[in-house]
């Protein structure tokens, strides 16, 4: 099977501009592609997964990754699939993201001469003289053409600023510009993106000529990407310090029957006839195929040991083993405390059990919360610094969530 094709077997294409070409071009390791990241947090997160994963995959094929880290456009921010402006973030900020990101990149795909290489589009956005840049792109974009663009419908409804306006002129920007200064010849993204891409592929057969268009060649993904990694405490993490590994671990453990498949399918390496295998899979089954996923992308992002060790955690906390020294812990903080003590609805939330206090006063008041295996049903429950010497308290919400809780 040809890479391009266990592209297509794996779930991975929506839309292409030009399928034979795409498909030659990567078979024959001849793609030099990028895919754009917007520096909005220090971590990368599970939405980033595929991304992520097919970067190492056409890495494996020969093919050359451009990781694109918006340095540039993160200062304004994209309104694809939004309702709302983004924050805006300081030029430190965006600059401290962006290095955290190459770090947790290069446990994907291998940096270095002639391999995969990291490019801020602040190197050419931040400099621009609008007068010139306006002058010189701009003919080449409808506006009636760029209203009709659905990554803008949602904004258009709430009010969409020019300052957003601009982005799928500069992310048209960046492919030419990534054209012209390192050969890349194909781009990557999300089918929210499918108009801003195009606008690149457009401008580059504009300006350079026909010729050049035969170079450029916009892939799609599904978005099945961005609907990852949600849970009821925010986003998950890559980065341990902000979703332990056993969180992570659990994560996947946890996925929806309907899902496992898959994802095992378009985020792990398993060979395809081995998927195909387990597509037939039901019942208990998807039980152990989800063991399987999470094994395969904890491993991924984290390592064999540390996978060991979660996988040690959750057994010895679904046998009732609550003294496993790998079963993910909280040290409470002085601020957790009020006077020295803390509610249980203080404890769910310091823990990331709970989004919110009012998150929190639900799952006990529906019977989903207990420490120590006794159900605690009255949000008044509080405990002093002290409740937690020693070995701690096991704390659960629902069956799947815990954490051990100590002083």
């Amino acid at each position: 099977m040809t890479c391009y094709d266990e592209l297509k077997a794996r779930g991975l294409i929506a839309q292409t501009t030009n399928e034979p070409e795409i498909s030659k071009m990567v078979n024959e390791g001849k793609a030099v592609f990028y895919i754009g990241f917007d520096p909005t947090a220090d971590s990368l997160h599970v939405g980033h997964f595929m991304a992520l994963c097919l970067m190492k995959r056409l890495q494996m094929a020969g093919n050359k990754p451009i990781a694109l880290v918006g340095g540039g456009t993160g200062m304004i921010g994209d309104p694809s699939g939004r309702s709302d402006l983004r924050q805006m973030m300081t030029v430190e900020t965006i600059d401290h993201n962006c290095e955290c990101f190459k770090k947790q990149m290069s446990r994907f795909i291998e940096f270095g001469e002639g391999k995969a290489m990291m490019v801020n589009n602040a190197d050419w956005l931040r400099d621009l003289n609008y007068m010139e840049f306006i002058r010189d792109i701009g003919p080449y974009f409808s506006v009636n053409n760029m209203l009709r663009a659905e990554c803008y419908k949602q904004r258009m409804e709430k009010g969409l600023s020019f300052l957003e306006f601009n982005y799928m002129i500069l992310q048209s920007y960046d492919f030419y510009r990534l054209f012209l200064d390192y050969g890349c010849n194909m781009q990557f993204g999300g089918d929210d993106q499918w108009s801003n891409m195009l606008g690149g592929t457009e401008l580059i057969r504009k300006k350079l000529g026909k010729d050049a268009h035969a170079m450029t060649i916009t892939l799609l993904l599904k978005s099945d990407g961005k609907k990852m990694g949600k849970t009821a405490g925010g986003a998950v993490w890559l980065d341990e310090n902000k979703t332990s590994v056993y969180d992570f671990y659990q994560y996947w453990r946890n996925i929806d029957d309907a899902d496992v498949l898959k994802c095992i399918r378009m985020l792990t390496f398993l060979p395809i006839d081995q998927i195909d295998e387990m597509d037939k899979w039901e019942g208990a089954q998807l039980n152990e195929a989800k063991k399987i996923l999470a094994h395969e992308l904890t491993t991924m992002v984290h390592g064999e040991e540390k996978c060991r060790q979660a996988e040690e955690a959750a057994e010895a906390l679904f046998a009732g083993g609550a003294n496993s020294a790998n079963i993910p812990t909280y040290q409470l903080k002085e601020e957790d405390l009020k006077d020295g003590k803390i509610d249980i609805m203080g404890v769910l939330v310091a823990t990331g059990l709970c989004p919110s206090r009012g998150d929190a006063r639900r799952n006990i008041q529906q019977g989903g919360v207990t420490v120590d295996d006794e159900k605690i049903t009255d949000i008044s429950v509080t405990y002093s610094a002290d409740d937690f010497e020693g070995e701690g308290k096991l704390v659960k919400r629902g069956k799947k969530n815990f954490i051990k809780v100590v002083k």
